[in-house]
């Protein structure tokens, strides 16, 4: 087993449509909404709709690779206190700027979801997990990526590199040997 430090600091870059665990909550988050209103238009012969989804997908996809690169470059501490999640700083700049386009255009075009998304996201920039606040956590060695669940919304994946993922995990585990942990 490896040595176990007081503290474990890193940053990685994660490729965003290469990485399993991405495109998992990608599917979820976005698959079974569109799934839904896709089938209920292709039932009801709305191929015009069909194609601005579509159209819709693909610049989004675009805006992701020609903004952030298609990675997301992410910080993480773990210490006595909790895990920490942070957005590096370049691309922090970058989603601040879009986070307030989003607050601003939603205020002005009346739509108060599309601002209450940029207020969320910019929210999640920095986040913070308390141990006693974790109630589970599921390894996933093959990705070098640890699930952790908190309370409401306290999620985060741990990107781990190659080379710290066993020292990660060991950190992870030394502190839940009475809960939940998933292999």
């Amino acid at each position: 087993m490896p040595e176990i430090s007081e503290k474990l600091e890193w940053t990685t870059r994660v490729p965003v449509f290469r990485n399993p665990i991405i495109l998992k909550q990608l599917g979820i988050a976005i698959g079974i909404p569109f799934g839904i209103l896709i089938f209920i238009l292709i039932v009801t012969k709305a191929y015009y709709a069909l194609g601005l989804i579509a159209v819709l997908f693909l610049f989004t996809y675009l805006f992701i690779r020609l903004v952030w690169g298609g990675k997301y470059d992410v910080g993480f501490e773990l210490n006595r206190t909790g895990i920490r999640n942070y957005t590096l700083t370049k691309q922090s700049n970058k989603n601040r700027v879009i986070n307030i386009l989003a607050v601003v255009t939603g205020l002005l075009s009346g739509k108060p979801a599309v601002a209450g998304a940029g207020i969320l996201a910019q929210s999640r920039q920095d986040v913070l997990i308390r141990w006693s606040n974790i109630r589970k956590v599921r390894f996933y060695p093959e990705n070098q990526t640890v699930i952790i669940k908190g309370g409401f919304a306290e999620n985060i994946a741990v990107f781990c590199t190659s080379e710290n993922y066993a020292e990660v995990a060991a950190f992870i585990q030394l502190k839940f040997q009475n809960k939940q942990i998933i292999q």
